[in-house]
């Protein structure tokens, strides 16, 4: 049996543990990830958290194949470094440098998306098929492509950034810095901020009644619980949100013409309510839809598993850092 590592790397937690090679986790440690120390501190808990998940499987580190991290960022493959990380205010670092410290493995980071679709496709709802796309609709809009049971990020490792492929010209500010992004009008936090808009110049929706009032607690599942009981205004704002959604898929369907697309994050614990009325949307904006049919769009199912063992199993997907 062989034994992999995953390492998923957070802004709240790191959560650390080792997949077998039937993609079963048999163990896992997590630590708070306190992102505004110092690299030093963090990549010391990195290689201290996933040292305890290789002791609780009652295994020795000999025994691991690889050491593989998805992160929120990417590593540049021509200098190694890892290239711009939010959570942390990490900007070209020599991440590797620094783990190597801590922790002596054959060692891959990829981005924490594409380790979630990978995790899908290896593990999960996707398990069935070798070419997906995969959506995580939370705070932001992460994406992460599979082609032939393998990550594709371009030729330089640093492509599928799905969220920020544009949506609308001259659009809403993205955090990004660019405007119009499929993010700032995808995430759960652009249907936050079009709610609290709407909720301004519409009164009396039944939204503000389930928020008692704050408009500071009206989050995705309080819009989309109102439009199951069909208030009008939150109905409305369901029905915009998943026309952008669908444009958005559109493109990526017509572009890499995957098997499935799987959805994840916060806003795909709607279901049904979300995905049948998007698939219906997919069928009438994808181009050749009467004629070749599109692919389901799928809610994914491991949750923050699937990135951890995404990660695990980088080494089948990734070539060796360069020296």
């Amino acid at each position: 049996m062989k034994y992999y590592l995953g390492l998923d790397v957070g802004g709240t937690n790191l959560v650390a543990g080792v997949v077998d090679e039937n993609y079963h986790i048999i163990s896992k440690e997590h630590l708070v990830t306190n992102a505004s120390r110092s690299i030093d501190e963090i990549t010391s808990d990195m290689a201290d958290v996933s040292r305890k998940a290789v002791d609780s499987a009652g295994l020795a580190l000999s025994d691991i194949s690889s050491w593989g991290i998805g992160m929120p960022s990417c590593v540049n493959p021509k200098t190694n470094l890892l290239v711009h990380s939010n959570n942390f205010g990490w900007k070209n670092v020599p991440v590797y440098d620094y783990l190597a410290k801590y922790l002596s493995l054959p060692t891959y980071i990829a981005n924490d998306a594409n380790c979630a679709v990978y995790g899908e496709v290896l593990a999960g709802v996707a398990k069935d098929y070798t070419d997906a796309v995969m959506l995580t609709l939370g705070t932001g809009v992460g994406g992460g492509i599979v082609i032939d049971k393998k990550i594709y990020s371009g030729y330089d490792t640093m492509g599928a950034e799905l969220g920020h492929t544009k949506l609308v010209y001259n659009g809403v500010r993205c955090t990004c810095g660019q405007k119009g992004c499929l993010e700032s009008y995808c995430s759960s936090t652009a249907l936050i901020r079009q709610t609290k808009e709407a909720v301004e110049t519409t009164p009396g929706s039944l939204i503000m009644e389930l928020c008692g009032g704050d408009k500071n607690k009206i989050d995705g599942e309080v819009v989309f619980t109102a439009a199951k009981q069909g208030d009008k205004l939150a109905k409305e704002l369901v029905d915009d949100y998943i026309a952008h959604l669908a444009a958005g898929i559109s493109t990526f369907i017509t572009i890499f013409r995957p098997q499935v697309i799987i959805l994840g994050g916060g806003i795909a614990h709607a279901g049904d309510f979300l995905l049948k009325p998007l698939n219906e949307k997919l069928y009438e904006s994808t181009f050749a839809a009467e004629i070749i049919g599109i692919p389901p769009v799928v809610r994914a199912e491991l949750g923050n598993d699937a990135g951890l063992i995404g990660a695990a199993f980088l080494e089948k997907t990734m070539p060796p850092p360069t020296p």
